[in-house]
């Protein structure tokens, strides 16, 4: 669930790896860096900043998650905007790119993650792995019950592929009308083709094995190039055969 996520392979999984929380405006700095090197340089986002750092108003009231080598080389990063913070903050994120009303009375239990990002050479089980179990932690310490964030499917062949993705999942992921959301900037799915054979990205297929929902149509995000879909966790629905890994 991200708002922007990368994609995640597999590669050759290192040695040692570490998860903790930045403790300082230094350690955010190398997430930033990272997602810059990730979302601009790689994936061509048209980002507001061109100092080799991604950054936004909602780093500051975030919690970054990092995943450390044995270098001590920050390689994966996923940022948390608690319900307390996003008071702060003025809204979610992900209210930028949907009208979220029909969610409003879970905002005082629900966590909102999204900027997750993993070095090429990194993008395997191990890097995921740890950066959900991070936010298990984080979520079973503070007693949050809902998750959501925007997971990014990309539109270099115009968004025929999202639009299939999308097609595909709603049949069996598609959630409750209860909590479904509304976009601001629709893909024009009835212009687009929607039954080509796709793969689903390995994030949003990772939390829909958790147990997750997609919350409705995807938005188009013109600065990344990407659809996003809004994938909401309720805690109550974790998959424990998926789950045991990151919660204990």
């Amino acid at each position: 669930m991200l708002e922007k996520h990368s994609a995640l392979g597999l590669q050759q999984e290192p040695s040692k790896l570490m998860v903790s929380l930045a403790r300082n405006a230094s350690e955010v700095a190398e997430a930033q860096r990272l997602r810059y090197k990730v979302f601009a340089e790689e994936m061509g986002a048209n980002l507001p900043s061109n100092d080799g750092y991604d950054r936004d108003g909602f780093d500051a009231f975030c919690e970054h998650l990092l995943v450390r080598n044995a270098a001590g080389e920050v390689v994966g990063t996923y940022r948390i905007l608690n319900p307390f913070m996003a008071n702060e903050a003025g809204g979610y994120y992900s209210a930028g790119e949907f009208d979220l009303s029909r969610l409003n009375h879970l905002f005082d239990r629900t966590v909102e993650v999204g900027r997750a990002c993993v070095h090429p050479d990194y993008r395997h089980g191990a890097t995921i792995t740890l950066l959900w179990a991070g936010l298990a932690k984080y979520m079973q310490t503070n007693r949050y019950e809902f998750m959501i964030g925007c997971g990014s499917i990309g539109m270099a062949d115009g968004g025929h592929m999202a639009a299939s993705l999308y097609t595909s999942l709603q049949k069996d992921y598609l959630s409750p009308a209860e909590y479904r959301v509304f976009p601001r900037c629709p893909l024009p799915l009835d212009a687009l083709k929607t039954d080509m054979e796709v793969t689903c990205p390995p994030l949003i297929k990772g939390y829909l094995r958790l147990g997750a929902y997609i919350c409705g149509e995807p938005a188009w995000d013109p600065d990344f190039n990407t659809a996003d879909m809004l994938v909401m966790l309720p805690l109550s629905r974790i998959n424990k055969r998926y789950a045991a890994h990151f919660f204990k």
